[in-house]
């Protein structure tokens, strides 16, 4: 059994692989100052007792000594809004990297040797080789977001080789499923919940991205954990293929039981400053170590709309 420390743990995606760790055996402790996250998502664990959590800002102090009795770190706690980091890049500057840096220096001074980081293929920018692999160069965020999880990533690396920790680094596609609080799904819902005839679509409809459920990801991310030999290791998560916007919109008006849904564009390629129109993810790394995706995108977001309609 190993203690492991997530942070974002009361998050989306961060609650999720706080039950995939505690089917394995895991002794968990959830960091989460719950300005995003949610004590439900971690209920059924919580009236068990088979987490702890402890309330804490990464930027603030009480909570890294915790560090000292553990084996590994999952560090998934973030400000993960691309499109407001063009309004407000302070945030992401100050609850990514700087909450990066605070993880790890916690971790040199403590126990934890080792550190599994949520990045995003954002760090890529408007790549021109798709799928992109994790070695295509150079690398060029055109999005603060993007930016602030490549300083992480760089951290990390310089952290991994300067102190002797091992790093996993993953490099996501869209992350979709039960317990989204942001996202192009969860926006539609929204704006079709309050208005039904109309649906806003930011940009021309025509941007294509992979999306993967959040249970492939998890399982990704601790394939890959236990795969990934060297000292620091990046890897790419998604799915093989995408999806465009209005296909996404199609989806979501069929989940909600709505026909005829007017589609209004606010046009351009992009949907927001920052957007990565086109956007898909080799993974040929992690399916040369045996792990692949069951679902494809258009599986996933129609998985994903049902779940979250509920």
């Amino acid at each position: 059994m190993m203690v492991c420390v997530v942070t974002g743990g009361a998050g989306f995606i961060g609650s999720h692989l706080v039950d995939s760790l505690v089917a394995q055996g895991e002794e968990v402790v959830v960091i989460d100052s719950l300005s995003t996250g949610s004590r439900e998502n971690l209920a059924s664990h919580l009236s068990t007792g088979s987490i702890q959590i402890i309330i804490r800002d990464l930027l603030a102090d009480g909570w890294q000594e915790v560090l000292s009795e553990a084996d590994c770190v999952c560090h998934l706690a973030a400000d993960p809004d691309v499109r407001m980091s063009s309004v407000s890049p302070l945030s992401q500057i100050q609850n990514n990297v700087m909450a990066t840096f605070r993880v790890l220096e916690a971790m040199r001074t403590g126990a934890a040797g080792e550190i599994l980081f949520t990045s995003t293929s954002t760090v890529y920018g408007d790549a021109t080789v798709l799928p992109t692999p994790e070695t295509y160069t150079p690398l060029e965020p055109i999005s603060v977001y993007g930016a602030s999880k490549l300083a992480c990533e760089a951290l990390i690396s310089s952290y991994c080789h300067s102190y002797g920790m091992r790093g996993h680094v993953y490099r996501f596609a869209n992350i979709i499923g039960a317990r989204s609080g942001h996202g192009i799904i969860v926006d539609f819902i929204r704006k079709l919940s309050e208005n039904p005839h109309e649906l806003e679509i930011l940009g021309d409809g025509t941007q294509r991205k992979s999306y993967l459920l959040v249970d492939e990801c998890v399982d990704a991310m601790l394939f890959a954990a236990q795969k990934g030999k060297d000292q620091y290791n990046v890897f790419n998560i998604g799915s093989e293929d995408w999806i465009d916007v209005q296909s996404i919109a199609d989806i979501v008006s069929r989940g909600m039981g709505l026909s005829d849904v007017k589609y209004r564009y606010t046009g351009g390629s992009r949907g927001w400053i920052g957007d990565v129109p086109k956007m898909q993810l080799s993974i040929a790394k992690l399916k040369d170590l045996g792990w692949s995706p069951h679902r494809d995108s258009r599986k996933s977001v129609e998985e994903a709309v049902r779940s979250m309609l509920g």
